[in-house]
C-alpha cells in the first residue's frame, strides 16, 4: 500500500466519527492538513491527561482510548449553535498498541446515566448540552470506569460533505427508508432496500434514522457505514478527493489530538493483518420515567464491555480508586 493510501486509509476510519487527520502525499496536503488540525484544537479543562491515569501517555507507545461524538449544531436544531447540542453519536474506541487492534463501543444516545456535570442520573446525549465535551467525557468516563484518553467531535453536517467529496459511497441498505434530510425536509430522502450507491444526505439519513429498528441497530449501522466509507477512500480514484475532505472537516472538526499524535495511528492500518476493529454494543431496555423513554443498560453488559475495554488498554483491574467509589456512592443514591 503506497503512503498516501495509507495515511488516508487512517484519516477516514477516524473522520466518520471526527478525526479526519491526513498526512498527505504532498507538501500542500500535508500543510493544509497541519493547519486543519491546529484550528481545531479544544482542550479539556481537565488538562491533557485523564484523572483515572496515574501518568501521562503517548499514542505512539501507549494503549489509548478516543471518544468520537457526533453532534448536530445547524441553526434549525440548535439555535444556540455548538455548545448548547446533544450528541446524536458516541463511540469509545481502544486502541492496543502491542498488537494494532481496535475495539469500539457504541453507546445509546438514550442511555439513563450519572452526568457528574449536574449530579443526577440523564440521558447520555444531554451531557454535552449540559457542558460541552468536558461534560460528555467525564460522563462517559463515570459510565466505564475508563480513561478517555482523547477525544474527536464532528458535526455531522461534515458527514454529508465528506461522503460526498469522495464521490458517495456503496452501501447494502436493509429496508425502504422515508425520511427528512440535513434541513428537516420531511421524507425528502427515500432509498429502497438493496445494495446502492448513496451521496452524503442519504448515507446521513441512514446513519441517523431510529424509525425502523432499534438504537442498537442504528449504532450498528454507523459502524457499518464507517467501514463502507474506509473501502472508498482507499480506492486509488479517491486520490482527488483528498483536499475537499480536509477542507469539510476544518469546518465542522474539534478534537484535542495534535496532528502529530493524529499520525502516530497510522500504525493500525499498516498492521500484519490489516486494519480491523471489533464493534461492541450495550445491552439494555426501553423503560419510561415521568413519561420519558430512556434506554436502560443492562448492569452485566455494562461491567462486560468496561471490562473487554480495559482489558485492551492494558488495564487488568478495575479502577476502583476513591473518587470512583464516590461517584458509585452518588448513583445509588438516586
Amino acid at each position: 500500500m503506497s503512503k498516501w493510501k495509507i495515511i488516508l486509509s487512517l484519516a477516514v476510519i477516524l473522520l466518520f466519527f471526527g478525526v479526519g487527520s491526513i498526512l498527505g502525499y504532498s507538501a500542500y496536503l500535508t500543510n493544509k492538513a497541519v493547519q486543519v488540525t491546529e484550528q481545531s484544537q479544544m482542550e479539556l479543562a481537565r488538562g491533557e491527561t485523564s484523572e483515572k491515569r496515574q501518568t501521562s501517555i503517548n499514542p505512539d507507545i501507549d494503549n489509548t482510548s478516543i471518544l468520537f461524538v457526533g453532534i448536530d449544531s445547524s441553526n434549525k436544531r440548535n439555535p444556540e449553535g455548538e455548545v448548547s447540542s446533544r450528541s446524536d453519536s458516541l463511540i469509545l474506541a481502544t486502541f492496543n498498541n502491542e498488537d494494532h487492534s481496535v475495539k469500539m463501543l457504541n453507546i445509546p444516545r438514550d442511555s439513563y446515566v450519572y452526568i457528574p456535570e449536574v449530579g443526577y442520573k440523564d440521558k447520555i446525549t444531554h451531557a454535552h448540552a449540559f457542558g460541552g465535551m468536558d461534560a460528555a467525557v467525564s460522563t462517559v468516563e463515570n459510565m466505564l470506569d475508563i480513561p478517555v484518553d482523547y477525544y474527536v467531535r464532528l458535526d455531522f453536517n461534515s458527514f454529508v460533505d465528506v461522503v460526498n467529496a469522495l464521490g458517495g459511497i456503496r452501501y447494502d441498505v436493509p429496508f425502504h427508508i422515508e425520511e427528512q434530510n440535513s434541513q428537516d425536509n420531511k421524507n425528502s430522502i427515500v432509498l429502497e432496500e438493496g445494495s446502492q450507491k448513496l451521496n452524503g444526505e442519504e448515507a446521513l439519513a441512514l446513519a441517523r434514522t431510529r424509525k425502523y429498528d432499534s438504537d442498537l441497530a442504528r449504532g450498528n449501522r454507523q459502524m457499518d457505514l464507517l467501514e463502507a466509507i474506509v473501502q472508498k477512500a482507499s480506492q486509488t480514484g479517491s486520490i482527488g478527493s483528498y483536499g475537499d475532505v480536509i477542507d469539510s472537516l476544518g469546518k465542522h472538526l474539534k478534537t484535542n489530538l495534535s496532528f502529530d499524535q493524529l499520525v502516530t495511528f497510522k500504525d493500525y492500518v499498516l498492521s500484519q493483518d490489516h486494519f480491523q476493529f471489533d464493534t461492541m454494543q450495550l445491552k439494555g431496555e426501553a423503560m419510561t420515567l415521568d413519561g420519558i423513554w430512556y434506554y436502560s443498560v443492562d448492569e452485566q453488559s455494562l461491567k462486560h464491555s468496561a471490562d473487554e475495554l480495559k482489558q485492551h488498554l492494558g488495564i487488568d483491574t478495575p479502577l476502583d480508586d476513591e473518587n470512583t467509589a464516590n461517584s458509585t456512592e452518588k448513583e445509588n443514591s438516586l
